[in-house]
């Protein structure tokens, strides 16, 4: 960090957070990934990355719990361009498969759909491949590793890296919905199924997932199954507001997600787990949730159990022609900086 560089001054220049834009410094780096292939409801969570980095210089740099934080350095890294250039194109072919899904009699013949499924497929599986080798690239460089959404389907690429280093882990992740569906509109790498993807991986010994109030029969057989419920505890929004509302208290249900993880923990945020009036531009709210306080407080409470962090990722915020997801969204990148 440059000795001229005065915390207290407006943010200037291109660097996430108005920090100056210099990796080799920076002990967290930010992976962008503006991804959207499979959303099927509300768009623009491919423009937060973006509109986050724009915003995060409204973030004041003093932290309460790290008031150094900012001098640690955290750095946006840069999405190549042509995979925007080919996502855009695809999305108009995944909507068009979408939108033919909703017609009461098909008009994409099957050979012809297979193909589509087929050219997004392999096109998903190159940027995974891009972005396990960019992750590779800056651990190599001992940086803490964040990826910024994008749909919730992006973290993939960070869990198949884990796994071929066999490296033992749990996860927490937030969020509205299990994300546990097998495949969904024919999508197998779809925001809606990223868990049942992840869980593939033998080497995460837990999943736990926090706010949960939204998901299908499916996914509840799937977690009942004999192989996937000791891997898995749910805290299901209804009742974590039950409890709380019979006289239990906020820490003491986090301290039970947080002793149910083992020793090295990955954090996975979907905005959409907070209550809508956080993301009202989130792809798929749903009702209820954690206030920002509340999940900040879990995150502390982690951060404060001596478990190692060892990945995260932010997904979902929304944005369009509205400020305040990515604002949001900001504040909760520099958050979970200061837990690592």
């Amino acid at each position: 960090m440059s000795k001229d560089f005065n915390p207290n001054d407006p943010a200037v220049g291109n660097g996430i957070f108005g920090l100056p834009e210099d990796p080799d410094q920076a002990r967290f780096i930010l992976i962008p990934v503006p991804w959207e292939m499979t959303v099927s409801y509300g768009s623009g969570t491919e423009l937060a990355p973006h509109f986050m980095k724009v915003a995060s210089g409204q973030v004041d740099l003093f932290h309460p719990n790290n008031p150094e934080l900012y001098k640690m350095g955290i750095f946006m890294d840069e999405f190549p361009e042509e995979f925007i250039d080919k996502h855009e194109k695809l999305r108009q072919v995944a909507e068009e498969i979408i939108e033919d899904l909703g017609l009461e009699e098909a008009t994409i013949d099957k050979k012809r759909a297979d193909a589509m499924y087929n050219i997004i497929e392999k096109f998903t599986e190159e940027v995974n491949q891009w972005l396990k080798v960019r992750i590779r690239f800056w651990q190599a460089q001992s940086k803490i590793v964040g990826l910024v959404g994008g749909d919730h389907s992006i973290p993939l690429a960070y869990h198949q890296l884990l796994a071929a280093e066999e490296t033992e882990y749990g996860i927490i992740t937030i969020d509205a919905h299990h994300d546990m569906r097998i495949a969904y509109e024919g999508f197998r790498y779809s925001h809606a199924s990223i868990f049942y993807n992840v869980l593939k991986n033998q080497n995460v010994s837990k999943l736990v997932q926090v706010g949960i109030r939204d998901y299908c029969h499916q996914e509840v057989e799937f977690i009942a199954s004999d192989e996937m419920k000791p891997r898995i505890d749910v805290f299901y929004d209804q009742n974590i507001r039950s409890r709380i509302y019979q006289g239990e208290n906020w820490s003491r249900l986090c301290k039970e997600m947080v002793d149910a993880l083992p020793e090295n923990v990955y954090v996975s945020i979907d905005i959409d787990g907070l209550d809508t009036k956080n993301c009202p531009n989130t792809g798929t709210p749903v009702p209820g949730g954690l206030e920002y306080n509340e999940l900040t407080f879990l995150l502390d409470q982690l951060k404060a159990s001596g478990k190692k962090i060892i990945g995260f990722d932010l997904c979902e915020v929304g944005y369009n022609d509205n400020d305040w997801d990515v604002n949001v969204g900001a504040r909760l990148l520099y958050h979970l900086c200061s837990i690592c």
